[in-house]
């Protein structure tokens, strides 16, 4: 791949530039059931982390990429509590954004081992993004767009990505708007190189009740479509081939943001140029060792463990051993 065609020998290189602000995630765990109007329902687990594109970019930059994080962040508590987080980190800061006033991301996220239900507060963005003021100054192997974004400000940025042949890669999004029957929204799937949709999204994307199915719908407008599907794993299309590896089998704490990091699993392997069964199995991996802990990052998954733990399970595969179930250790519960 021909890299930063239009890149002044100044201008920073990174392996993936990631766009898009945090938010902080307020996560609540042990919960006997879903609460109800007037009810009280007490969670025996609780903890506060950073989320959103904060997710993408750490873990990716602990599995050793090189990563460039550019997101917004006002001068409110909750922004200074994710600007620590990603210091602490040690990410790099060069295209972080400050503002002068309140930009207030929150997420309550009531999370159950199979699933979890969320209740979200956004303050208005800025009318330039962070990420569209770095495309300018910043040339990556990647550009990874953390959610799903059909709007005029990605196909702007486009110009700057492609000038400087960059890759591009999007995550998937729920909202009910997101649709094939949108024209931006087909327009936006063929801009990528790399679209990550779970199983939920690519279903409501394509109205298909046929997962199979809704991935082959996707795989016509983007070479490369990759699907995570939770406790069955993940599946990969491209040039018309459907790829399929199973889960991890883990007893999950906390499933919140494990999508993000199987993300970076997966962007790792395929930065490397592996096989894409093998990147699958690195997401499988990433997303599944997240869940042992609170939130996307609360559980530090580093490229050293995913190594030990493929050196591991191909050891038990050499033997036909099943492969053990992984446990959560006993949790550090937050006040």
């Amino acid at each position: 791949m021909t890299l930063c065609l239009s890149a002044s020998p100044s201008m920073p290189v990174y392996d993936v530039l990631v766009v898009g602000s945090c938010s902080v995630d307020l996560i609540f765990s042990g919960l006997p059931q879903l609460p109800e109007l007037g009810r009280e329902v007490v969670g025996r687990g609780f903890a506060m982390i950073p989320g959103e594109a904060y997710n993408s970019a750490v873990a990716m930059h602990r599995l050793g990429l090189r990563v460039a994080w550019a997101g917004d962040f006002g001068n409110d508590e909750f922004s200074q509590f994710a600007l620590r987080a990603a210091r602490e980190e040690g990410l790099d800061e060069t295209f972080f954004v400050h503002h002068a006033r309140p930009l207030r991301r929150l997420t309550v996220a009531v999370s159950f081992p199979e699933d979890r239900a969320f209740i979200t507060y956004y303050d208005p963005d800025p009318l330039i993004p962070a990420g569209l003021r770095a495309l300018r100054k910043v040339c990556a192997r990647l550009l990874f767009v953390p959610g799903f974004y059909a709007g005029p400000l990605f196909h702007l940025g486009l110009f700057w990505v492609r000038a400087k042949g960059m890759k591009v890669a999007m995550d998937g999004n729920s909202h009910p708007d997101m649709h094939l029957k949108r024209a931006a929204v087909r327009r936006a799937i063929r801009s990528l190189d790399l679209f990550l949709p779970n199983a939920a999204e690519a279903l409501h994307l394509t109205g298909e009740s046929d997962l199979p199915r809704a991935i082959r719908r996707l795989g016509e407008l983007c070479p490369l479509v990759v699907v995570k599907a939770g406790a069955e794993g993940a599946f990969a299309y491209h040039r018309q081939q459907l790829i399929h590896v199973p889960a991890l089998k883990i007893k999950p704490l906390d499933t919140t943001g494990a999508g993000d990091c199987f993300n970076a699993g997966f962007v790792r392997a395929w930065l490397d140029g592996r096989p894409l069964e093998e990147c699958l199995r690195w997401g499988n991996i990433v997303g599944g060792l997240s869940t042992l802990g609170y939130g996307a990052t609360g559980r530090k998954v580093t490229l050293a463990e995913v190594q030990r733990y493929l050196r591991r399970s191909n050891s038990q595969a050499a033997k036909d051993g099943p492969e053990p179930v992984v446990e959560p250790t006993t949790p550090k519960v937050e006040s």
